[in-house]
């Protein structure tokens, strides 16, 4: 098999590898700018030089040529290396600045001539903390500038489109935003301007960026050059908690990072999945952010004498059982979600079985135009599969106003049928309308009685992809019955860990008084005397786990381990019933 010896350590290796890919996969680290694992290596930071030889051997015998001490001959590239580009070679042999003074030298001395124009105001930039070039400089960069002329001026703040902000001083020239709409978002809208020391990203002109996944080029960019509109100057990197999660904004799925102070999401960013999103994900799922911090519902609504009052949750749970008991089953309509996680659904749909309901229906949330073939989807919900997989019965629009029509009361969860166009507010007149929500909406205003629920950011539940790919999230905010601090799946950051409540980032008004859908469903069949209790989202997969052999072996540790699982999409229909 090859082998390439990378500071002495000999390593195998199968297939062609570009060498500082190969070296990072071995945990090992070269410093370096433009390169991007799922985009062409330009080469052009010149960051990640490293010294690279190959022992000679007679081409004629095969054998290797051997030195006075009787050791391997070695015949080195009369240059360094730039080793984003090389290809991994047998008999191969690699230093890196770990071992060798030039490559340390040249490394230091290349950061030097970056660092000549860039500006020194990392304690106002938003990339401080997360920067690569702040941190390579630190670790392999120059102890202090011998330059101590004017620096190069360029624009600032310039407002390249609707989402990116621009500071072109900071720009070290990596092309890791013009090439990624080259290649990957295929948008061909930013290419370099002017020359040499002057030059900088931008669009052509009367045009903006308003290319849809235009955000991605902020997570890329290594220095601070392109920032976040909405998140410009909010929060240093260090002040919030880092929690992974998926995106609920479309079927596709995407891994994010949600990003917390406060209890308040400041900003979402793309989370590695080769098999769904590699490195990317649209600006739209970005905005969840104002679903999870904005227009929340807190506190049960209920309707007295035609307006919505606050309520008490023992109220609004007296008021669910009573409006059950004194209805026909055969008028009593529940519909579940697509918005909504596996665990939700199955929760409603099990309190339905136990009642006497055998059906619960959903509509699909479809909007033809919205998909592009990437990461985009005509599918705006994030879970129709797995409720299609639960065994719920899907309905169209017209099926939909039928069922609503012969019943007399409604319990509705996470859908807003009002203000997508589903229901009109003539269809629900003269029915009880029950509705758990997460935020207000012209559906929730015309509600009997709102339930208010958790929604992805606050509770760890699982969602079934476009492609069949079951995902999971984990709370990144607390509700004013949870705590950061004793649940063990909830990051804690240095501000949650040492500050008090005297403090300006520990804010009681930004927990939302809201619980998870099944912890409603288990108070309302305990007061009702039924045997049917659920703790959490992990328990509760485990027992659907344990029930339908489509979600067999699904655990929320094996979806962690395995960044999500495939699940069949052609399994015979089952539907759990409770025993």
């Amino acid at each position: 098999m090859p082998q390439v010896i990378i500071d002495g350590q000999t390593y195998e290796f199968e297939g062609k590898h570009k060498l500082l890919q190969f070296i990072q996969d071995l945990g090992k680290e070269v410093p370096f700018f433009c390169y991007h694992p799922s985009m062409t290596a330009p080469a052009n930071c010149r960051q990640c030089m490293v010294k690279v030889g190959q022992f000679v051997k007679d081409r004629e015998t095969g054998e290797y040529e051997l030195d006075d001490d009787g050791e391997k001959t070695i015949r080195w590239f009369p240059k360094l290396q730039t080793s984003c580009n090389i290809d991994v070679a047998d008999d191969m042999i690699v230093h890196t600045q770990e071992t060798d003074a030039l490559v340390r030298r040249a490394q230091k001395d290349n950061l030097e001539l970056i660092l000549i124009n860039h500006p020194l105001d990392c304690p106002i930039c938003d990339q401080a903390g997360e920067c690569p070039l702040q941190i390579q400089t630190y670790k392999y960069g120059p102890e202090g500038s011998r330059f101590e002329v004017k620096k190069v001026h360029k624009p600032k703040r310039v407002t390249l489109g609707p989402r990116v902000v621009l500071d072109a001083e900071r720009c070290i020239n990596c092309t890791r935003c013009t090439r990624f709409t080259e290649q990957i978002s295929k948008t061909h809208q930013l290419t370099i301007t002017s020359r040499g020391d002057k030059n900088y990203p931008t669009t052509a002109p009367g045009r903006e960026f308003d290319d849809p996944y235009s955000l991605n080029t902020v997570d890329i960019c290594p220095v601070g050059a392109l920032t976040s509109a909405d998140f410009r100057f909010r929060a240093r990197v260090w002040e919030m908690n880092q929690t992974p999660s998926i995106d609920i904004t479309n079927g596709k799925g995407c891994n994010i990072d949600l990003w917390t102070r406060d209890n308040i999401i400041l900003r979402i960013t793309p989370r590695y999945n080769g098999e769904v999103n590699d490195h990317w994900m649209p600006d739209d799922g970005r905005e969840a952010y104002k679903i999870f911090n904005e227009n929340r519902i807190s506190r049960p609504l209920q309707k007295l004498d035609g307006e919505q009052i606050l309520s008490s949750w023992n109220n609004s749970i007296a008021t669910f059982i009573e409006q059950i008991e004194v209805r026909d089953k055969k008028e009593i309509l529940f519909i579940g979600s697509p918005h909504a996680s596996v665990e939700e659904n199955y929760s409603l749909q099990q309190f339905a079985n136990l009642i006497g309901i055998n059906e619960v229906v959903f509509t699909n949330h479809i909007e033809s135009g919205k998909g592009d073939g990437f990461l985009l989807t005509d599918d705006l919900a994030p879970n129709a599969t797995g409720c299609r997989l639960l065994g719920l019965k899907e309905q169209d629009q017209t099926e939909l106003k039928n069922r609503v029509k012969a019943a007399t009361m409604i319990v509705l969860v996470s859908d807003h049928f009002v203000d997508r166009g589903v229901l009109s507010t003539t269809d629900l007149d003269g029915k009880y309308l029950i509705s758990f929500a997460t935020n207000h909406s012209e559906t929730t205003k015309i509600a009997d009685l709102v339930i208010p629920i958790t929604t992805a950011a606050e509770h760890a539940a699982s969602y079934v992809n476009v492609d069949g790919r079951i995902q999971r999230t984990i709370p990144a905010k607390e509700t004013k019955y949870s705590n950061r601090s004793l649940n063990l799946e909830m990051s804690v950051s240095r501000l949650d860990r040492y500050g008090t409540n005297f403090d300006n980032w520990v804010t009681e008004d930004n927990k939302v008084d809201c619980i998870p859908l099944w912890n409603f469903i288990s108070e309302v069949a305990n007061a009702s005397g039924l045997e049917l209790s659920f703790d959490d989202g992990r328990s509760i997969m485990n027992k659907i786990s344990d029930k339908l052999k489509t979600f067999e072996n699904v655990s929320h540790e094996a979806m962690d381990d395995q960044l999500g699982i495939q699940l069949s999409l052609n399994p015979k229909t089952e539907t759990p019933k409770v025993k």
